[in-house]
């Protein structure tokens, strides 16, 4: 029990202990709070054992800063500093930063730092999830389709240049924040993907993390300088994806597609909070693809039955997509879309204009809709074949039982 609270912990509070910290340590010493937060929820899994104090937050925060002063007094950095940080005015100052609306600042000048200009795109991701919403190396790498060690490089690259280049704890000048927007939306969203399909062997679907990507979208839009049409219409595809969560997975935890889903399980004040969102993103000129995503997921949300769906629209919608920009993900749903409009001819093309390579841990998507796409057309051996290629592709546990069962239907 106590390690299901640690967990829930971690991944609620990591980042923003070490972005109140880091707060009042400073940059220069991001691996040192780090590496105290992490000690602090080895601690919290030893000592919980036999009791879990009244007020583990606090807990926490008390141990981690704690902990922060003894490692920089043990390198003896900034020596006289940090001798003194333990009583008086300074322990009073770093207390006050644990407050909520101080903890949602720290948090929010922690995501421009991560998106900072000075750093590759690829190094800003790693970062961000690393430091704000505690993903270890493992998961980092799954929800990037990298390998681990090509991240801890990543790691090792964006701290050395936030130290050299002095890069400071601060918002970025108005006129910078567009393009550090995009940045930081995009975080958000591969945050929100690997809680939704997540590339975790056991388990297909991380609340905590998909709960964790709307908070930080829900703290940017608190702020009028942050708002635009794409965080609105990012916070609403979000809300939309979310709302459909409980209905993903049966209660044996088996995957349930989108045609078997019972759509009373549907979170409708999630799906109201969606359409919200997309009137307001309305409001502003900008757009990206957040806004095409958002009007493809709620298509879905407006249909009663599956049968009820009005896949040409769909179609539509990923056809701008694509045209907005090319991904080939766009192009393996609108291959799947095709399918549900038994457009076998279109479907074949957009197939073959996939790299499967790109897709990264998720080709087994690719093999499954082709093997869908020969079941149409009465080809069985060839449907077979391509799920045998989709189950060496997939090491989730929920998604090889789905694909498993389908293929034992066919045998």
């Amino acid at each position: 029990m106590e390690n299901k609270v640690v967990d829930h912990l971690f991944r609620h509070h990591y980042g923003k202990m070490v972005a109140i910290l880091t707060r009042f340590f400073g940059l220069s010493y991001i691996e040192t709070i780090e590496d105290a937060v992490q000690d602090t929820f080895i601690k919290a899994t030893s000592q919980w054992r036999t009791q879990i104090p009244d007020n583990p937050e606090a807990w926490l925060n008390r141990v981690a800063k704690n902990r922060t002063i003894d490692i920089l007094r043990s390198i003896q950095a900034e020596k006289n500093r940090n001798l003194a940080i333990t009583t008086g005015a300074s322990t009073l100052q770093i207390d006050e930063l644990f407050l909520d609306h101080e903890v949602a600042d720290s948090q929010l000048r922690m995501i421009f730092v991560a998106c900072h200009p000075t750093l590759h795109p690829n190094e800003q991701i790693a970062f961000a999830l690393k430091t704000i919403s505690g993903f270890s190396i493992k998961e980092i790498a799954a929800a990037l389709f990298t390998k681990e060690e090509t991240i801890s490089k990543r790691l090792t690259r964006a701290k050395k240049i936030i130290i050299e280049r002095n890069i400071q704890f601060q918002y970025p000048n108005p006129e910078a924040i567009h393009n550090r927007m995009e940045r930081v939306m995009k975080v958000i969203y591969l945050t929100f993907n690997e809680g939704f399909h997540s590339t975790n062997q056991d388990k297909l679907v991380k609340e905590d993390l998909c709960g964790e990507a709307i908070r930080l979208c829900q703290l940017l839009l608190k702020k009028e300088q942050f708002r635009s049409g794409s965080l609105y219409a990012l916070f609403a595809l979000l809300c939309f994806h979310m709302s459909r969560l409980e209905s993903k997975i049966s209660s044996d935890n088996q995957l349930v597609n989108l045609k078997n889903q019972d759509r009373t399980k549907w979170y409708f004040p999630l799906i109201k909070m969606g359409n919200s969102a997309m009137h307001k993103a309305m409001d502003y000129d900008d757009s990206s693809v957040y806004h095409y995503e958002a009007a493809i997921a709620s298509e879905h949300l407006n249909a009663k039955t599956f049968k009820d769906t009005n896949w040409r629209k769909i179609s539509y919608w990923y056809e701008q997509l694509h045209t907005f920009e090319p991904n080939m993900f766009t192009l393996l749903n609108h291959a799947t879309v095709c399918l549900q409009l038994n457009d076998l001819a279109k479907t074949y093309q957009l197939l073959n204009c996939i790299e499967v390579a790109e897709l990264g841990q998720r080709g087994y998507l690719y093999y499954g809709c082709f093997a869908e796409y020969y079941l149409k057309k009465g080809e069985k051996d060839l449907a077979i074949s391509f799920l045998d290629k989709a189950l060496l592709e997939t090491s989730n546990k929920l998604e090889r039982e789905f694909l498993m069962k389908k293929q034992e239907k066919l045998l």
